[in-house]
């Protein structure tokens, strides 16, 4: 054992010493204290107990404001000789805790604890305001969303990326509660989006003992297709510069996809709740006479096709499914860009194959092979990426509950990833067993984690909400794990600014269980869940 500075001498007096994970840590009765704890990989650079009601955060100069008391706990873990992974852990005074934990994830190339800046540090808060012990890392590195340049010949720090960081935040956060509280937590939980969302399904798959509830959103499991797939779309657009949609012609694309499908669900609202079923037919743009924002040329229409249809390989084979009519003014920034090439799209691709997959700065998306590069995609980064495995058994066999949920008209991911993966588990596991530990829920109107036409709002990501489990689905998956409470249908809400400037209530939809739609009863006020229902396809 090693030696214990002089602050630790009275815990060790008391004989607080306890074992975690076979790991002896020690049980701090002070915030303080846990800066002496002695774990694998792991150095804790700050520990301070948190009472002034803000923290300066490293990425921010506003400070996070109205936090109840609390211990702040900053590390870095180095599982590698190349691995620096920074993270926190918060833990509300002993007074105010619920006794579990709730972990976050990452978005985008992460590089910020949590979904990046200031939001990230704003789940912690919601985390800990609820009274939950909370946890995040930054994934190994320093970066904007957008960025890989950090992969570049480090290896290490892509597979920190992919799955290590999170898992041993996940280990270390849990010795920590304990030393801290002198007991471990009685449930671990997870919630996620995007990225998240692809970590939180490589918990299930690969660590099934870390958690015993998780809430994944629009996963990005499959990141070597969901790249290389976009290598086709982005080459349409390049390529041929009289290929390229502008922006502009946005609002006449989603224009014409409302009028094909937004009345099948009983009512015209601007939102399409069951896009897989519209059967939209996009030759309806085609200029007929000069060229204009109401319309579109020949081959801005075959662009258009191809995004609805997915990326394609060099046999028009899809390789990654494409996205749903009824928001394509959403796909502005994240499809599309001010001019090809420059959306956000396209900055994930050439980071990935650049510094992830090729370690050739130059690579360029033009003379780029779709094959070779899927091939090689796979190869470099499939086994440190993809979170695709179907089989949940060990998960499910511990008691393991997962709430999967994706917005149709999400402009970043297509939603079919997640209907696939759902489908492919109850391939693997059958449909009794898969219902009865995993649920997905498929937002109509909703974009890319949050916001879009629809009603968006159901407690994702600690995000608030109208009360009850009814209306918020960490809390129904809170209620499945720990009650046995299996959730059915829940109920959005789309907030909007009252006249006195605060976020209001406008509208409720109730979320159906997939495979369920949502369909209007044909009388009732249509900004209110109770004149919908949920009905088989």
């Amino acid at each position: 054992m090693r030696i214990l500075r002089r602050s630790t001498i009275l815990s060790i007096a008391l004989g607080l010493f306890v074992t975690v994970q076979g790991t002896a840590v020690l049980r701090a009765e002070s915030c303080t204290a846990l800066a002496h704890l002695n774990l694998p990989d792991t150095t804790i650079t700050h520990a301070a107990l948190v009472t002034s009601g803000s923290v300066l955060m490293p990425y921010d100069t506003r400070p996070l404001t109205h936090l109840p008391p609390f211990c702040r706990v900053q590390g870095v873990l180095k599982p590698s000789t190349d691995s620096d992974i920074h993270f926190e852990v918060w833990l509300p005074v002993t007074k105010n805790w619920n006794g579990n934990f709730l972990g976050i994830g990452n978005g985008g190339f992460a590089g910020f604890i949590g979904m990046g800046g200031h939001a990230g540090y704003e789940e912690l808060q919601s985390n800990l305001m609820r009274g939950y012990a909370t946890a995040g890392s930054d994934s190994g590195h320093t970066g904007l969303p957008t960025d890989a340049s950090w992969a570049y010949h480090h290896p290490e720090k892509v597979a920190d990326f992919g799955w290590r960081a999170l898992h041993l935040t996940t280990l270390r956060a849990k010795q920590i509660i304990h030393a801290y509280y002198g007991k471990p937590a009685h449930y671990a939980y997870f919630d996620s989006c995007s990225d998240g969302g692809r970590e939180a399904l490589m918990e299930a798959q690969r660590f099934p003992s870390d958690y015993n509830g998780i809430l994944a959103g629009a996963p990005a499991a499959y990141w070597t297709h969901m790249l290389a797939g976009g290598l086709s779309e982005t080459q349409a657009m390049m390529e041929n510069p009289a290929a390229f949609i502008p922006m502009l012609k946005l609002p006449a694309i989603e224009h014409a996809s409302l009028a094909a499908c937004d009345a099948q669900d009983g009512v015209k609202d601007g939102i399409i709740s069951d896009p897989q079923s519209c059967h939209f037919n996009p030759d309806v743009l085609l200029c007929k006479a000069k060229d204009s924002n109401s319309c579109l040329t020949a081959p801005q229409l075959a662009t258009l096709k191809l995004m609805y249809k997915g990326g394609v390989n060099d046999e028009g084979k899809v390789i990654t499914p494409g996205f749903l009519p009824g928001d394509e003014i959403g796909w502005g920034a994240w499809d599309i860009g001010p001019d090809p090439g420059a959306s956000y799209g396209a900055q994930y691709l050439n980071n990935y194959f650049r510094y992830m997959v090729t370690q050739n700065p130059r690579w360029n998306p033009l003379t780029a092979d779709v094959d070779a590069s899927l091939r090689d995609a796979q190869r470099v980064t499939g086994r440190e990426l993809n979170a695709t495995n179907p089989n949940l058994s060990k998960f499910e066999s511990l008691g393991g509950k997962l709430i999967l949920y994706h917005g149709w008209n999400d402009q970043a991911i297509s939603p079919w990833n997640t209907i696939h993966y759902y489908h492919a588990v109850q391939h693997t596991m059958g449909v009794a067993k898969t219902a009865s530990f995993v649920r997905l829920y498929m937002v109509p109107g909703m974009e890319h984690c949050v916001g879009g036409p629809g009603a968006n709002d159901f407690g994702q990501m600690g995000m608030p909400t109208l009360p009850g489990a009814k209306h918020n689905a960490f809390h129904a998956l809170v209620d499945w794990v720990q009650k046995g409470q299996v959730p059915g249908e829940l109920i959005a809400t789309k907030f909007a600014k009252g006249p006195d400037g605060k976020q209001k209530p406008a509208m409720t939809r109730p979320l159906c269980p997939y495979p369920m739609v949502l369909k209007y009863n044909g009388s009732g006020d249509t900004n209110k869940a109770s004149s919908f229902s949920c009905v088989e396809p």
